[in-house]
């Protein structure tokens, strides 16, 4: 019978969904109100560092690694990929697009991933074995579903109609039917979104080998990213302060949640999992945000689905636990390898001790005289 703290890990990463479906929406919903989506990024950082930095002095105050030169250069182009170019081109494609499209490509990741992973040598193709096959195959099919998913429509899936009222999301019915064009430029800033979050992947690695403190650098990050985000806002919306305001609910709602409940708690809670159960496990519960999220869409929004958007988030997500299955059994055939690497060589130690053992009994009988 099951430990009850077994069923603690998939309870967490279901509520860290949750989360995130409560960012698609709020986020959606604060940009329908005027809020400027480069704004709210840089809202969001501003708080993720506040939320986060308390986190990182007491739990890593002791521990902490230096921070030396080669450490801040490798957090700014994590704050420049992971931070930045991630979440500005991820809200622009939730603004132009849906939340559930915006769900359906964020599930490219692992296998944009990939890709990267083997252009900068940290990853092996080993087309010729299953796990290798299964993530060259994955990867085409989530490249194939999220092309099918952003330039292809088809006819209108009927759900019937929600009988949930949401005054904020009022304003917003309807939005799900705008223009083709918008939902291909949508799609597209999603689609660089991924590419740039999994070459904050690739980087965040490399970061974790020398400076193993995840709090510390998630929190130097998002400052950095306060500073590259609130620039490129300012840029773009110097002429008012009201593009700034939050006194509207709604928009302070907005980056408050995606800051504390997002940058902050959910990655907490991640955090916590992949150090119970490993990355991989993480990223089984991925697509879980895109069904909460078309559920939510359906019933706040009456988001309308598309034969196409069903079909390319139904490739999406096979070839993401095709991917997801090659590595995990790339993981075990490497554990294998050193567990027999290690056994053999425990073997070959007592192998060699026998043999000085018996070595030093003759010598010891040898110098014994005859009578």
């Amino acid at each position: 019978m099951a430990a009850a703290g077994d069923f603690l890990p998939p309870l967490v990463m279901l509520v860290v969904q949750f989360l995130y479906a409560g960012l698609n929406i709020t986020s959606k919903l604060a940009m329908e109100f005027g809020m400027n989506p480069l704004v709210l990024v840089a809202y969001r950082q501003m708080f993720a560092t506040i939320a986060i930095a308390p986190c990182a002095y007491w739990f890593e105050r002791k521990g902490r690694p230096k921070i030396t030169k080669p450490i801040l250069f490798q957090i700014l182009l994590c704050s420049l990929t992971g931070a930045t170019a991630n979440q500005v081109f991820y809200y622009v494609g939730l603004k132009y697009s849906t939340p559930t499209i915006a769900c359906a490509l964020t599930n490219v990741l692992p296998a944009a991933t990939f890709v990267l992973a083997v252009l900068f040598r940290q990853e092996s193709v080993g087309i010729k074995t299953s796990p290798g096959a299964a993530k060259v195959i994955g990867t085409v099919v989530c490249v194939g579903g999220a092309m099918l998913l952003s330039f292809y429509r088809g006819q209108t899936i009927e759900l019937g109609k929600s009988g949930i009222h949401w005054k904020y999301a009022e304003l917003m019915r309807g939005e799900s039917s705008s223009n083709q064009g918008s939902s291909i430029w949508g799609s597209l800033c999603l689609i660089i979104s991924s590419v740039a979050w999994a070459a904050w992947f690739v980087i965040q690695a490399r970061v974790n080998e020398k400076f193993p403190a995840p709090y510390t650098s998630t929190a130097l990050m998002t400052f950095m990213a306060t500073i590259q985000c609130g620039a490129i806002a300012v840029g773009v919306e110097h002429k008012t302060l009201a593009a700034w305001s939050l006194k509207s609910s709604i928009r302070l709602v907005g980056a408050l949640y995606a800051g504390v409940a997002c940058s902050g708690m959910a990655f907490c809670l991640t955090s916590w999992s992949i150090q119970k159960r490993g990355p991989l496990y993480a990223s089984v519960f991925s697509p879980f945000l895109l069904v909460i999220v078309a559920i939510f869409s359906w019933a706040f929004f009456q988001e309308k689905l598309y034969v196409g958007t069903v079909v390319g988030s139904l490739l999406i997500v096979v070839g993401l636990y095709s991917v997801l299955w090659g590595k995990t059994k790339e993981v075990k055939l490497q554990q294998h390898i050193e567990m027999t690497a290690a056994a053999e060589a425990k073997l070959d130690d007592y192998n060699n001790k026998e043999d000085l053992e018996e070595q030093s009994y003759v010598v010891s009988n040898a110098n014994i005289p005859h009578k």
